[in-house]
Order: structure tokens, then C-alpha cells, then sequence
């Protein structure tokens, strides 16, 4: 199997992959090839229902999302676990088995600069 080096099209993140697996990302994402972290963010975005996206809505949006964001593809890629950290804890805090002491939230600083 030939490995080949293939660009995230919405953080611009490299990885090396088979072709196989490239087709098969692809096929799953409006023929654009995703990272992982941007897939998940993808199905994530389309598995909450909020505003009824579909695939290729999702990805666009999250495309666009990206976008905005010109910045190093690995600094990106840590501000999106951390932005799906946060959802997904803020998702297990506010169900109903969850007690009043275990509910507090600890969140680091927002002005953490990037240089």
C-alpha cells in the first residue's frame, strides 16, 4: 500500500495516509478530505440537531469556521479539543444524575495569549 501526505481542507493539518483511506474520508465528507479533529467536529455538528445541519452543511460551516482562524494547523487543532472538551463537559454537567458538588466547572483564563 503506497502512503501518501494529504491536506486537511479546513485546518490545513498534513497526515499520511493510504489512498484508501483517503477515498473513504472523502466519500464521507462532500469529497473533501478531513482531518480527524475536523471529522469529529463535523459529525459532532451534525449529530446535535440543533440547527439541522446535514454533511455538507456541517462541513461547510465548519469550513468556514476554520477560515477565520488562519493560524498554525497544530495550534489549531488544540484550540478544537479544547472547544470540543468544553461542549462535551458541559454536556455530562447538566444531566440529571449529576450532583450540586460534582457540578462545579473549573475553566482556564480566556485572555491565554498565542505567540
Amino acid at each position: 500500500m503506497e502512503i501518501e501526505s494529504v491536506k486537511c481542507e479546513c485546518c490545513g493539518l498534513k497526515e499520511d495516509c493510504t489512498q484508501d483511506y483517503i477515498s473513504e474520508v472523502k466519500a464521507k465528507f462532500d469529497g473533501k478530505w478531513l482531518c480527524g479533529l475536523c471529522s469529529e467536529a463535523v459529525r459532532d455538528e451534525v449529530s446535535r440537531g440543533k440547527k439541522q445541519f446535514g454533511m455538507e452543511e456541517a462541513v461547510r460551516a465548519h469550513m468556514s469556521f476554520c477560515g477565520k482562524f488562519n493560524l498554525n494547523p497544530a495550534v489549531g487543532v488544540a484550540n478544537g479539543m479544547r472547544q470540543m472538551l468544553r461542549r462535551r463537559s458541559g454536556d455530562l454537567s447538566s444531566s440529571p444524575s449529576s450532583s450540586s458538588s460534582s457540578s462545579k466547572k473549573y475553566t482556564r483564563s480566556a485572555t491565554t495569549k498565542l505567540y
